[in-house]
């Protein structure tokens, strides 16, 4: 299969749906499917139509998580830089997407497959859905964000409970939690995404991307680059970088009128 079909990514109206194929692993993820996945989040960010994207699964999982077979061959150098490193890098591309995303839990979502669903704003998960960080019993620590963005979005006690008690939780379980934000019957969370989604995409765009973005300072995640962003998209807007751009072509002294 192709990295293409691995990810794909699909646009109803202004919904972005972002979907993990490999179902016979239960979408774990391998370098191939990493790939993939931040080749769709590009595609998704660069829709201008598309105000609210999904993140869905394939199949009876979400996301089992890393695919053991993929990093267990791995030397220790190479586990660091290839594996852990770039599939941060890739959960940050996720977290960091100009719009609002919803992951669709109508599968489990184990190890970095929960990193993974921590890494979008809200969650919808169906009943039958189990959700944990398993790592710890085959004698590998969560290297994804599960004990740092998981920390900061669901709180050191729950994530605790998960990576050194051991605890699996349903999706009624993980609610009063905060691991996920709604929980319906099973077959219903696609449905109840778009939903939602449909309601988030009415609301100003803008207003929502630079919404996002403030949260993500107070919440500690990439604020220096969430501050740039947003003083960028002023400064854009302003007269004054039109009449310093102007100059520049011209080759002479802009006229600043601060406005």
């Amino acid at each position: 299969m192709t990295d293409q079909g691995l990810v794909t990514f699909e646009k109803e109206a202004a919904i972005g749906i972002v979907t993990l194929r490999r179902p016979e692993k239960f979408n774990a993820l391998d370098i191939p499917m990493l790939r993939a996945l931040e080749s769709r989040l590009d595609e998704a960010e660069g829709a201008d139509e598309v105000r609210v994207v999904l993140l869905a699964g394939e199949g009876k999982g979400f996301c089992a998580g890393g695919d053991v077979e993929a990093w267990s061959a791995l030397s220790a150098a190479d586990f660091q830089h290839r594996w852990v490193r770039y599939g941060h890098r890739v959960f940050d591309r996720l977290a960091r997407l100009r719009q609002p995303t919803i992951a669709v839990l109508s599968g489990h979502a184990l190890g970095g497959g929960l990193e993974l669903a921590a890494a979008c704003d809200f969650r919808v998960a169906e009943r039958q859905v189990k959700l944990g960080l398993p790592e710890t019993s085959i004698g590998v620590v969560p290297g994804w964000s599960a004990t740092q963005r998981a920390v900061r979005r669901f709180g050191a006690q729950a994530v605790r409970r998960m990576a050194l008690g051991g605890e699996i939780f349903t999706a009624p379980e993980a609610l009063p939690l905060g691991i996920v934000d709604r929980v319906v019957e099973t077959g219903q969370a696609l449905a109840e995404a778009k939903a939602w989604a449909g309601k988030i995409a009415g609301r100003g765009p803008l207003a929502s991307e630079a919404t996002k973005l403030m949260i993500a300072i107070a919440e500690g995640e990439e604020a220096g680059a969430a501050t740039e962003a947003l003083a960028s998209g002023f400064i854009a807007l302003t007269a004054d970088l039109k009449a310093g751009v102007a100059a520049f072509r011209e080759k002479s002294a802009p006229e600043f009128s601060r406005s």
